[in-house]
């Protein structure tokens, strides 16, 4: 399956065996499964995807398969999109129907078609009942419920169906690494672990810079591909003597106030200001509740916004990043249309590793006013039990600090584009 008007593709040994396993036939006959997981950016997605199209045409001509991701957007954008361009470079027909999430892939006489789904939730399983596949591809399975993987797998009655998993590791508890990788030989299934090295599209001074931007358990999960527990303080890469300086008086390139929200619990507000590729926490505002023993109303919160804003203008802050679930405060904002009001992206363990990347990269400088804020860096925890979770206590510097930078990473990829923004007239 070649052609003159593919480029020529420079693989690793390790994707190599990903790519040619199946034509092989004491491995056919030996396994009915393939797992690639380890290292973010090890050369594992491509490969997988390549081989698991190229066996379906080759194998199971006239069926159909499934390429399965955490959603039908990132799977067309990570995985799909990318895949099924080569396929054409190498003169495979493809015919998308972008409207009914499916893909018609013609070689000479053989043809197969490659449905599209996407495992968000456990009511995702019910998307794929009554099919009958060839084989299925889960890119990034460990973001999957086991509901909808097993679902999946039951759909593949075909005599010589085959099961391809890819994913980057999470906890050792996880029902993936205990199910199929501890038990891979009694699965029937090939297990093939990565890392940088096996991708021959990083150069080492890439590999090295991302060694460098991963420190205790990111560096083993991200590097090293481990499926290790997260345990103890939380940004172990915080250093006070690296990270808090005086923000100084500077004429601000961006300036953006994030937000968690508060009525019993604190009220955390951040002022941050960007200089020379550094974000600077220049102030924060933070009212205890308990603590004051009276609660503030949603207009004395704006109150203590604006007085954070201070002597910057209005049109000066870019955005005010505020918890999502804080539907009342987000309202008395907007309706004052003074700030432009974005509401965050709260997803937890995705958000925890952008600020630790952060951190790591040098990207963020605290003054040393921001007392909470460097407070919180010392007591925000995992908790006990190799759990995925954070202790829900010390944490609302730490929430405001992380929707402030998963608002920076969606406005920093092209094109600049927050899908959560909320555009609001100014006076």
């Amino acid at each position: 399956m070649s052609s003159r008007s593919a480029a020529p593709v420079r693989w690793s040994e390790k994707q190599r065996q990903v790519l040619g396993w199946w034509r092989t036939p004491e491995l056919r006959r030996r396994y009915d499964a393939i797992i690639c997981d380890g290292a973010v950016r090890s050369g594992k997605t491509t490969c997988t995807g390549l081989s698991f199209l190229a066996w379906a045409l080759c194998c199971q001509p006239g069926q159909d398969i499934a390429l399965c991701g955490k959603t039908i957007r990132s799977l067309r954008r990570n995985l799909a999109g990318p895949l099924f361009e080569r396929m054409r470079r190498m003169g495979i027909d493809c015919r998308e129907r972008f409207s009914e999430n499916y893909a018609d892939l013609t070689w000479g006489s053989r043809s197969v078609r490659v449905y599209l789904f996407g495992g968000r939730d456990e009511s995702s399983a019910s998307l794929i009942q009554g099919m009958t596949l060839a084989g299925v591809l889960f890119d990034e399975v460990a973001l999957m419920p086991r509901s909808f993987v097993e679902q999946a797998l039951a759909r593949c009655s075909v005599e010589g169906a085959t099961f391809w998993f890819s994913c980057n590791p999470e906890h050792p508890e996880h029902w993936f690494y205990k199910e199929w990788i501890q038990k891979a030989e009694e699965r029937r299934a090939l297990y093939l672990h990565f890392t940088m090295q096996d991708n021959p599209a990083l150069s080492p001074q890439v590999i090295r810079r991302y060694e460098r931007m991963y420190t205790g358990r990111f560096y083993e999960r991200f590097v090293l591909g481990e499926w290790t527990a997260p345990e103890g303080q939380i940004y172990d890469m915080f250093s006070a003597e690296r990270h808090v300086a005086p923000a100084g008086n500077r004429d601000w390139q961006r300036l953006v106030i994030s937000c968690d929200y508060g009525t019993v619990n604190p009220m955390s507000m951040g002022l941050w200001g960007l200089w020379d590729g550094v974000w600077h926490r220049l102030r924060e505002s933070w009212y205890d509740a308990r603590a004051e023993g009276s609660r503030r109303t949603d207009e004395q919160h704006y109150e203590a916004l604006c007085r954070l804003a201070g002597e910057f203008p209005p049109e000066r802050i870019e955005a005010v990043v505020i918890d999502p679930s804080a539907a009342s405060f987000i309202e008395c904002v907007e309706s004052h249309r003074v700030f432009r009001v974005v509401r965050a992206d709260n997803r937890v363990r995705e958000g925890i590793a952008a600020v630790s990347r952060w951190l790591a990269e040098g990207k963020l400088s605290f003054d040393p006013g921001c007392d909470q804020c460097i407070r919180e860096f010392s007591l925000y925890r995992w908790e006990d039990g190799g759990s995925e979770r954070p202790v829900k206590e010390q944490d609302h510097a730490m929430d405001d600090l992380r929707y402030f930078v998963m608002y920076c990473e969606q406005e920093e990829k092209p094109g600049g584009f927050c899908a959560a923004r909320v555009e609001r007239t100014r006076r």
